[in-house]
C-alpha cells in the first residue's frame, strides 16, 4: 500500500522507482496491484515491458508499441528522439509523467538500462520524463552496484524490499483467494494453517500448493480440502505411516 502512493506521488515528479525481493515473495502481485490503481487514474498512461532480456534494438522495438510511436531500431538516435517528444507531449496535456512498468529486471542488460537511464530525463537531468518501476531479486541490486549501473542507482527515488510473510500474513492472503473465489470454507482452518507454515514465508509456494490441492479435489469430487488431503499428496512416506499410527 505505502510502495503504491509513493509510486503514485512520484508520477507527478518522474523517476525511478525500485521493488526488490527473493523470488515468489509477492513481487510481481505488487506491480499487478499498482497497475490496477494507476489505471483508474485519470490520465495516466502505464506501460508494461515484457521483454526485459530483450537487446537495445528490440527494447526500442517494444517502447515504440508501448507508447504508440513508430520507430526504427536501426535509427536510435531518431527513437531517442521521437520517445521523449511523445513523453513531453503527454507531460505538457495531462500534467503526470508516463509510466513503464519492468518486471524481471534483473534479466536486463547493463546496457539497456543505461539507455533508459539516458531517455528517461532531460535538460542536463533537470526534467525528468519518465516514472519507471523496476522490480527483481536479489540479483538486481547486485547489478545497481556496478560502476555502469552507479549513475541509475543514485536516482533510484522510492524503494521497497519485501520481506517473506508471516504465515499470519499468509493466512490473510489465502483467505482473501477463497473469498474471491466464493468458497470461503473450502479449506479446513488446520489445512490453511499447514499450509502457511509449508510455504515458509513465499506467497507463490502458498499458491502454487493451494492450486495442486484444488485439483486434487476436484479430480475425487471432494467437497471439502483438509490437512489428510495434504499429507497424502505432501507428506514423506515414513510421515505418512507415522500419521496413520497416531490416527
Amino acid at each position: 500500500e505505502s510502495f503504491c502512493w509513493r509510486v503514485e506521488q512520484l508520477a507527478g515528479e518522474g523517476g525511478f522507482a525500485l521493488i526488490t525481493g527473493a523470488p515468489g515473495i509477492g513481487k510481481s502481485v505488487t506491480l499487478r496491484i499498482l497497475a490496477d490503481r494507476l489505471a483508474q487514474k485519470r490520465d495516466v498512461t502505464v506501460g508494461v515491458l515484457s521483454r526485459p532480456q530483450a537487446a537495445l534494438s528490440d527494447f526500442y522495438r517494444e517502447m515504440g508499441a508501448l507508447f504508440g510511436v513508430q520507430l526504427s531500431p536501426h535509427n536510435r538516435w531518431n527513437g531517442f528522439k521521437v520517445l521523449r517528444e511523445r513523453w513531453q507531449s503527454h507531460i505538457d496535456s495531462a500534467l503526470v509523467r508516463p509510466i513503464l512498468i519492468i518486471d524481471e529486471a534483473q534479466e536486463m542488460a547493463p546496457k539497456v538500462l543505461a539507455e533508459l537511464r539516458l531517455l528517461a530525463s532531460a535538460k542536463l537531468d533537470s526534467h525528468i520524463l519518465l516514472t519507471v518501476v523496476l522490480a527483481g531479486d536479489g540479483r538486481l541490486l547486485d547489478r545497481m552496484r556496478e560502476d555502469d549501473l552507479l549513475p541509475l542507482a543514485s536516482r533510484i527515488r522510492v524503494r521497497s524490499a519485501l520481506d517473506r510473510l508471516t504465515p499470519d500474513e499468509l493466512r490473510d492472503c489465502l483467505k482473501y483467494a477463497l473469498q474471491q473465489a466464493a468458497a470461503p470454507k473450502l479449506m479446513t482452518e488446520e489445512l490453511i494453517a499447514t499450509l502457511c507454515d509449508h510455504a515458509q514465508g513465499n506467497l507463490r509456494a502458498l499458491m502454487n500448493m493451494s492450486g495442486e490441492l484444488l485439483s486434487i479435489a476436484a479430480q475425487r469430487e471432494a467437497v471439502n480440502l483438509d490437512e489428510k488431503l495434504f499429507l497424502e499428496t505432501y507428506a514423506q512416506p515414513a510421515e505418512r505411516k507415522a500419521a496413520g499410527r497416531r490416527r
